[in-house]
């Protein structure tokens, strides 16, 4: 955390003061409080703000208020998790991410992310994606999350080593310029050629066991991804996918709602479908981010993940149209 607290050893919660650098310049409070009180639940910091337990320069604040370089953070006595309550990652798992970054400088690491590992930790998983590299680079103050990927989605994830970074990738995101993100997908059936894109508003819905299901629906937000066919199988049909909204699951349920639902996909495609590409060697959400194209430093910064090996086998093992 790019912050320095002077809390003292201490047996039981005291009041803490936190002072702001410049990594943590211009982000709300209520963000900044949830990364730094790792443990303490999102209500319990709300209701702390409320209550002037939390205050920036002495003065009461909201929890959309923006911190500034050097403001003093006064932190009434509340207990935090220790840091000793992290899971530790496996040796092995920090060698396989630190041989998946395809780039990386003072400010971003960017990783081809493998598929079944979920970008962070939440819902019953003890860590992720973004607690990975954590440890892996422990001298690094600020570690965050840029964008997400579905846990079963592979390819490449950007992961902001600076604030700036992450305000200027996310206002870039935010704006639609500045970053392109494009997919390869494994679609089951004959995906037209002339079948461009799906323009088709998605709206998020809760089920009663708490699983998160996208649908198509006139009062879902506007979305829209571009799509063209890279290569014909017998049954299946390679694409590439350009989502030019950036909607929680938008490539794979518009790739469902034109028909051709995405190999391996347990949401959105149907069981008996999934489980004869499964027989074919498709054990996975055939869904890669394969390339990413980002205006940074002054450059156009133009990355890109091959599909893993098991998935290029079974492909290659289908009869091919053209």
């Amino acid at each position: 955390m790019a912050a320095s607290e002077n809390n003292g050893a201490v047996e039981r919660p005291q009041v803490r003061f936190v002072t702001i650098d410049e990594n943590n310049h211009g982000q709300r409070i209520d963000n900044f409080l949830v990364t730094f009180l790792k443990g303490v639940p999102k209500g319990k910091i709300y209701n702390l703000l409320r209550k002037g337990e939390i205050r920036v320069n002495k003065k009461r604040i909201k929890p959309d208020f923006r911190l500034s370089s050097e403001d003093v953070i006064r932190i009434a006595p509340i207990v935090v998790a220790e840091p000793s309550d992290k899971p530790t990652v496996a040796d092995g798992l920090k060698q396989e991410i630190e041989s998946r970054i395809v780039y990386e400088d003072k400010g971003l690491i960017v990783i081809n992310k493998p598929s079944g590992l979920a970008v962070h930790g939440g819902s019953g998983l003890s860590f992720g994606l973004v607690e990975v590299v954590r440890q892996m680079r422990p001298q690094e103050k600020f570690i965050e999350l840029v964008h997400r990927l579905d846990r079963d989605t592979s390819g490449l994830i950007m992961v902001a080593k600076k604030r700036s970074v992450l305000k200027m990738l996310h206002e870039a995101l935010r704006e639609k310029e500045g970053v392109q993100k494009t997919y390869n997908a494994l679609v089951i059936g004959s995906w037209p050629k002339r079948k461009l894109q799906v323009n088709a508003p998605l709206l998020k819905n809760e089920l009663k066991s708490g699983e998160r299901v996208v649908r198509v629906h006139p009062d879902g937000k506007e979305s829209l991804t571009r799509f063209k066919v890279l290569r014909a199988f017998d049954g299946y049909t390679l694409i590439e996918c350009e989502p030019v909204t950036g909607r929680t699951h938008q490539i794979r349920v518009h790739a469902q709602f034109a028909g051709y639902p995405i190999v391996g996909d347990d949401k959105y495609a149907p069981n008996e479908a999934n489980a004869e590409a499964k027989q074919l060697g498709f054990k996975r959400l055939c869904l890669h981010a394969a390339m990413l194209e980002i205006d940074y430093g002054g450059e156009k910064l133009v990355l890109e993940a091959p599909i893993d090996d098991a998935w290029k086998e079974a492909m290659q093992a289908l009869p091919s149209k053209y």
